[in-house]
């Protein structure tokens, strides 16, 4: 039979010399030498090398997979066939779920610590807020009417478009909201920015008013958010990514802003917009996003720094 030197089979296994090597001090693999002293293997000791690869990727460790090799060794079609290897499946999965309940222990920790952190955050930040006339919001105040350019939004998916971020990484949108765990999106139009006026009027627009109350807002409630099951917080606009970045930096945001410059969100999945002295906004909402498609959509938002109340409340009804 054709023998093959360890390169060859480092190569048609993708498993490392070093790997085979260590395979071989196990004795789970035992080559044999040729005239020379060079290592051999044959078909049945590469099919040894590929299951022992395949179930060491799966979390079952090198000094477990011996019932395998053995059940290969007695001829048998599939190395998982002998009773033996049942047992050893089974013990992985116990220490899977082992790992698994220490990860979320440990989670639960960090969502309380979180939570400590926050709170600190929060009562730090009230001298400075209570302060900025920006987060003062008028008592006439005017309402904004639902004109139904929301509707069709839930179960519509999130295009997979990368927005610049706060944190210096592109945000994947398709891949929000994974699993059981949700991402919060909150929309809002613009805040001020240092030597550039709002538009005319924009007090007296419905919904335009109020952004910087509207993300001091999910600041404070951030960590309720959290223990809710919301994995990722996001705010958005079509501000350039600078002015957001000094904005999550002012009103210190534990979470990233996202750009959306173009507005590429307006035509997919379509959220709604308006327009104010010829520039055209995303109008206030927030979407709850899971498995990276729209399951909820928050629209309209009144009065702006209640927001983060609203998405607790529908959280704590469906969960």
């Amino acid at each position: 039979m054709t023998g093959f030197r360890i390169g060859a089979i480092s190569q048609r296994s993708g498993v490392s010399r070093k790997a085979l090597l260590g395979y071989e001090a196990l004795g789970l693999v035992v080559p044999g030498r040729d005239a020379n002293g060079y290592r051999t293997y044959d078909e049945h000791q590469l099919a040894l090398v590929g299951e022992i690869r395949k179930l060491n990727e799966l979390g079952i460790p090198l000094d477990c997979v011996r019932p395998f090799v053995d059940c290969l060794n007695e001829g048998s079609e599939h190395a998982d066939s002998c009773p033996a290897t049942l047992g050893e499946y089974r013990r992985a999965i116990e220490r899977l779920d082992d790992t698994v309940r220490a990860l979320l222990d440990r989670r639960e920790a960090l969502t309380a610590q979180l939570t400590v952190a926050s709170e600190r955050m929060i009562e730090t930040m009230r001298p400075l807020d209570a302060r900025n006339p920006k987060l003062t919001l008028p008592a006439d105040l005017p309402r904004p009417v639902d004109d139904g350019a929301a509707n069709g939004l839930v179960g519509r998916r999130l295009p997979a478009i990368a927005l610049p971020s706060t944190d210096d990484r592109a945000v994947d949108l398709a891949g929000l909201g994974s699993g059981e765990r949700r991402a919060l999106i909150y929309v809002f139009p613009m805040t001020g920015e240092p030597g550039r006026d709002m538009p005319e009027g924009w007090d007296s627009i419905p919904g335009a008013r109020g952004c910087s109350a509207h993300n001091c807002d999910v600041r404070a409630h951030y960590a309720e958010l959290v223990q809710l099951g919301v994995e990722r917080v996001y705010g958005l606009s079509s501000q350039p990514l600078a002015y957001q970045s000094a904005l999550a930096e002012t009103l210190r945001l534990p979470y990233p802003l996202l750009t959306d410059p173009d507005l590429a969100l307006a035509g997919d999945p379509g959220l709604p917009t308006f327009t104010a002295a010829g520039l055209r906004l995303f109008r206030r909402c927030a979407l709850l996003v899971r498995n990276a498609a729209i399951e909820h959509v928050f629209y309209p938002i009144f009065p702006p720094d209640r927001s983060a109340r609203s998405v607790i409340e529908w959280l704590s009804a469906h969960n």
